[in-house]
C-alpha cells in the first residue's frame, strides 16, 4: 500500500507567522506549479482526501482540474494542521520564550498556545485517519500539511504520541512538495528514491 503525502504551496502571509488551523489562501501560481508537478506521476486509482483549509482544497482542486479522470477528493477534518491556539496570526517571534518553553516540558499534552491542541491530541486524530487508510487496503493521496506530514512518519514507525519535544521529526518538508510511503501488511517500510520517493518542487 502506498499513501502519497502532499504539503500544500506557500501561502500569502507574512514570513516567520505562526498559523495552524487558521485557514490562509495560498499563492495561486505556486499552488498550480505544484499541481502540475505532481500531477504527472499520480498512478492511476487512488483514493484521493485533502484537509479542509483553503491552502490544501486549492491544491487540490488543480489537480482535479488536470487530471479529471482520477475523481473528486474528499476533505477529511483529520487531515487540517494543528491548531496553536492563542498563537495563531502571531509572529513566532512574539511569543513569549517561556511559553513555548512550557509547552516543549509537556510536549504530549500541554494545549500549544494554551487553547490550541495537544500534540497527544493531534496525533490522535491524525492516527485515526491513518488507520482507515490502513483498513482501505487502496492507494491514497492526501493533500495536507507539514504536521500531519510528520505525524505520520512517526505513526509508520508505530509511534502514537510524540511523548518528547526530542521525539518530533524535524526534518525540512518543502512547501509544495511531495512523497510516497509504503506499507507492507506486516511491517511498515519508507520508500525515499525514485518517482516513488520525496519529491521536492522548488517553487521559489
Amino acid at each position: 500500500m502506498k499513501l502519497w503525502l502532499l504539503r500544500h504551496a506557500p501561502v500569502v502571509a507574512e514570513p516567520g507567522l505562526c498559523y495552524g488551523a487558521t485557514d490562509l489562501a495560498a499563492h495561486a501560481d505556486l499552488t498550480l506549479a505544484a499541481a502540475q508537478a505532481v500531477a504527472a506521476h499520480l498512478p492511476d486509482g487512488l483514493a484521493l482526501h485533502c484537509s479542509p483549509l483553503q491552502r490544501c482544497r486549492a491544491l487540490a482542486s488543480a489537480i482535479e482540474a488536470l487530471r479529471p479522470a482520477q475523481g473528486r477528493f474528499e476533505t477529511d477534518l483529520r487531515l487540517a494542521e494543528m491548531s496553536f491556539g492563542d498563537w495563531e496570526t502571531r509572529p513566532w517571534s512574539a511569543i513569549a520564550r517561556a511559553d513555548i518553553d512550557a509547552w516543549m516540558h509537556d510536549f504530549a499534552d500541554a494545549r500549544a498556545g494554551g487553547s490550541g491542541e495537544s500534540t497527544r491530541q493531534f496525533m490522535q486524530r491524525v492516527g485515526a485517519a491513518w488507520d482507515d487508510w490502513r483498513r482501505s487496503k487502496r492507494d491514497a493521496l492526501w493533500v495536507t500539511h507539514a504536521g500531519v506530514i510528520r505525524a505520520v512518519w512517526l505513526l509508520q514507525q508505530g509511534v502514537r504520541v510524540a511523548e518528547r519535544a526530542a521525539d518530533w521529526p524535524t526534518r525540512e518538508i518543502v512547501l509544495g512538495s511531495w512523497q510516497c510511503i509504503e506499507v507492507a501488511d506486516a511491517a511498515p517500510e519508507a520508500t525515499d528514491a525514485g518517482p516513488q520517493g520525496q519529491g521536492p518542487l522548488p517553487l521559489r
